[in-house]
């Protein structure tokens, strides 16, 4: 097993690592102990619970507050925490506190899992992401802890700050409130609001901006923003002010939604609104309540997602942005993609449009395999539902409209595929098929030729 793990490309086993952390979460999932009920909730429940917590998503088909005990939460917050790290991150942090030496192998797994070009200082990023990531958690837990105590009660208030600090900033979006509601009773709250909104958008950018950001602005060293750090800043605001504006234009007049807030909770929700579909999966305002047009605006924020090496899903922000860049220089007839005076490199182009193409073609499968799954069914199933259902699940946003505890068996199944893609990364998936396939370079050259396109 060991040589057969060391013959494996580094792909390869990431995606053999979140499976096997799937795995061991439905088994306990699936226990009695994990249910209010003392039964089983399943084979089938338990695997989409456990592959929706590892791959921080928050879809689900049992209310979390509700339906599992605090064995059966602590697992999936345990998942989420997992999930939002990288299994990789996370045996590191279990070889450092045992002293066991990191070798090269296991450098090259953390550099794939933390989508580093190189493998020089890793192991001193896992240890900055780690005090980092539970720092973050730990600020956030104690903020929202001055809402939940009064509310809740000393230990219940201090659980629910924990587990939805960490469920923020890992961008899972699952919650312990009860009753499919999410955080819509704090709709207006500006303590609730704020926090989420900070937690949600740190967790989002990438430990690496992040990492960027604190040497740059508050250890002072004499460092610039990296490119990569300037477009993830440069294009995650602007995201966000586009969304604010259009999800106002399109819910100020929609009487279920918005029109019935005051200012303040039109203010909070319109941010919370244009902040949420990028993989957090919270919600302050019912999605199935929203315009078609606002519908179809959650679906793009969704599909393009998070940052890389952050905790978020989605075909990341850059990717979007090289593809933009893309088609700027096509339509103005250039050669090379420039952005802030510096050259993106071609084989950085070509994975972007293959995480693209490749990411919109998985969801437009999906949403066909539920449509032929659900057929028949009326009400709640339309056809903007269930494709909103497929970007959500790509994305692991976890926003739904209501008709994921209704699915059948085997569209949950075709829905954990696609949460598994979406988080552990479709090109990664698709390295860890094709690996033995990259290792050889076609011997036979043919003759060039053209074809129309367009």
């Amino acid at each position: 097993m060991k040589n057969r793990l060391n013959s494996m490309h580094p792909s390869q086993v990431l995606v053999m690592g979140f499976i096997a952390l799937i795995i061991v979460g439905s088994i306990l999932l699936s226990m009695p102990q994990a249910s209010v009920t003392g039964i089983s909730i399943g084979s089938v429940d338990a695997l989409f619970t456990s592959t929706s917590a590892v791959c921080v998503t928050g879809l689900v088909v049992l209310d979390t507050g509700t339906a599992f005990t605090l064995f059966g939460q602590i697992v999936i917050l345990i998942l989420v925490q997992c999930g939002g790290l990288g299994f990789m991150s996370l045996a590191s942090l279990i070889f450092l506190l045992i002293g066991k030496k990191i070798t090269l192998r296991e450098r090259i797994l953390i550099k794939e899992s933390l989508n580093e070009l190189t493998i020089s200082s890793v192991v001193r990023l896992v240890k900055i992401v780690l005090i980092v990531t539970f720092s973050i958690e730990l600020i956030g837990a104690v903020i929202l802890s001055f809402r939940f105590i009064p509310e809740f009660g000393i230990s219940a208030g201090i659980y629910r700050s924990v587990f939805h600090s960490i469920s923020a900033f890992c961008n899972a979006g699952f919650d312990i409130m009860g009753g499919f509601k999410s955080f819509s009773n704090y709709v207006a709250d500006p303590l609730i609001n704020l926090t989420f909104i900070a937690l949600i958008v740190l967790g989002g950018l990438g430990f690496v901006v992040l990492i960027d950001i604190y040497n740059k602005f508050i250890n002072w060293r004499k460092a610039r923003l990296s490119l990569h750090t300037k477009l993830v800043l440069i294009s995650s605001a602007v995201l966000i002010m586009i969304g604010l504006v259009l999800y106002f234009s399109l819910e100020l007049k929609n009487p279920k939604t918005l029109q019935g807030l005051s200012t303040k909770g039109k203010i909070f929700s319109g941010i919370f609104q244009s902040i949420t579909p990028r993989t957090a999966g919270f919600s302050t305002i019912d999605q199935g309540q929203l315009t078609t047009g606002s519908k179809f605006l959650t679906m793009i924020l969704m599909f393009i997602g998070a940052s890389p090496a952050g905790t978020g899903g989605g075909i990341k922000t850059t990717t979007a942005v090289v593809v933009f860049l893309l088609i700027t220089s096509v339509v103005k007839g250039s050669q090379d993609i420039t952005v802030m005076k510096r050259r993106i490199r071609k084989d950085i182009v070509l994975r972007a449009v293959t995480l693209f193409v490749g990411g919109l073609s998985l969801v437009v499968f999906m949403t066909m395999l539920l449509l032929i799954i659900e057929s028949g069914k009326g009400g709640i199933f339309t056809f903007e539902n269930i494709l909103f259902e497929s970007f959500s699940a790509f994305g692991t946003v976890g926003l739904g409209t209501g008709i994921t505890p209704y699915l059948e068996p085997l569209s949950r199944i075709v829905v954990i595929i696609s949460m598994f893609a979406g988080r552990v990364g479709l090109m990664t998936v698709m390295y860890a098929i094709a690996s033995r396939m990259s290792k050889h370079e076609d011997k036979i050259k043919y003759t060039e030729d053209n074809v129309m396109v367009g």
